[in-house]
């Protein structure tokens, strides 16, 4: 595997909607308050920032990477015409396609150009279950990692010919109900690359030293991994994971406060990780939720809706805000909901480009006004 200190990317989905008003909390507002009578987050609560705005008190840990200037905080990120339907929306922000069902992830079609043969399958790896549809993309090889102290597949079964006679029979056993070579060719090809990813992958826990005491939850587990792997000089510049759910129709405060006490907790570990290796400056972490959440509570909880807030967290971000907070007041929303003023496609370009050299005009389908978060050129 390749030892070249290469821009790496990690990306954490918010996943449900996570609230972008009692997250990035504009407490300041009277609107705010009026529109929020029984889920505001009261000033004795919130984590002051500056701008009259502050966050969730359960993100004082990003508070301390802000103060240091590692956080870019990304207003009212959206598109057009928002979709509030969980899957139809995170399907977007997943393909970079707004206005049909996309075919190909934006990840999937990133990994393609940073390893266009394919010849490394763990330059993409999720860890979570199943494959997010932003990292797929045909012939693109992606390791999805539930644990990765027992990840393999068919690992229990010993010798690595014997593995490949165990797939081939599973793929004997599927051939007919699918019945096509090519996509017979296309699942054995899937399967051999699982396998060497899993081969792989098994090496990153031995390589891996660190005193850095990680929290007890799964968001932790999963960042802890990615910095094992990231550690392990593999060659992954890709990496996704996922954490909620944000759904908080109902028991809002409490829901989202312990959501970003354990997203927090594990990204300030994480950090210090990276920081104590001498790594820190080669990563950047990516949050985003599929859409915000109504302006108006709704007794207990919020409603979907749209604007919402991304982040980036990293050495080489430019930290701050970039874009205005949207308007509250009720004659400014758009069917009760924040108007978005940044386009995620933006946001993406600027990723593509200035982080992972990628070309992102035939990825996102156009020019897209850069949201420019890095403080210097990364190229």
């Amino acid at each position: 595997m390749s030892n070249k200190r290469e821009k790496v990317l990690v990306v954490l989905q918010l996943s449900g909607g996570n609230d972008y008003l009692n997250c990035i909390v504009p407490y300041q507002n009277g609107h705010y308050k009026d529109a929020r009578p029984n889920l505001k987050i009261t000033d004795d609560l919130v984590i002051p920032l500056d701008r009259g705005l502050g966050l969730n008190p359960g993100m004082g840990p990003v508070k301390n990477l802000y103060d240091r200037g590692k956080v870019a905080i990304i207003h009212g990120i959206g598109y057009p015409e928002p979709n509030r339907s969980h899957f139809r929306s995170m399907d977007i922000w997943h393909t970079a396609e707004p206005t049909k069902v996309g075919d190909k992830g934006w990840l999937g079609q990133a990994v393609r150009e940073l390893d266009p043969t394919g010849s490394n399958v763990v330059t993409a790896v999720n860890f979570g279950n199943g494959l997010p549809r932003a990292l797929a993309a045909p012939g693109v090889p992606v390791a999805s990692v539930g644990d990765l102290s027992n990840y393999g597949l068919l690992t229990g079964i010993e010798g690595l010919r014997q593995r490949e006679q165990a797939l081939a029979t599973f793929n004997r056993i599927y051939s007919p109900a699918i019945g096509n070579v090519a996509v017979m060719d296309y699942l054995g090809k899937t399967g051999q690359d699982a396998l060497r990813g899993a081969e792989i992958l098994q090496q990153a826990p031995l390589r891996y030293q660190s005193n850095v005491e990680y929290p007890d939850n799964p968001i932790a587990k999963s960042l802890q991994g990615v910095a094992q792997v990231h550690m392990a000089d593999l060659g992954t510049r890709v990496f996704y994971t996922q954490y909620g759910s944000f759904d908080t129709h109902a028991d809002e405060v409490k829901t989202q406060q312990k959501l970003w006490h354990d997203i927090s907790g594990a990204l300030a570990a994480f950090y210090q990780d990276l920081e104590q290796a001498g790594r820190s400056d080669e990563v950047m972490v990516m949050m985003f939720s599929e859409f915000g959440r109504r302006v108006k509570d709704n007794g207990t909880g919020t409603d979907h809706g749209s604007g919402g807030v991304a982040f980036l967290i990293g050495d080489q971000v430019n930290g701050g805000h970039f874009g205005e907070y949207p308007e509250i007041e009720t004659s400014a929303l758009v069917e009760g909901d924040l108007r978005f003023n940044n386009d995620f496609r933006g946001l993406y370009t600027d990723v593509l480009e200035d982080w992972l050299s990628v070309d992102a005009r035939p990825i996102v389908q156009g020019n897209y006004e850069k949201i420019r978060p890095f403080a210097v050129s990364t190229n």
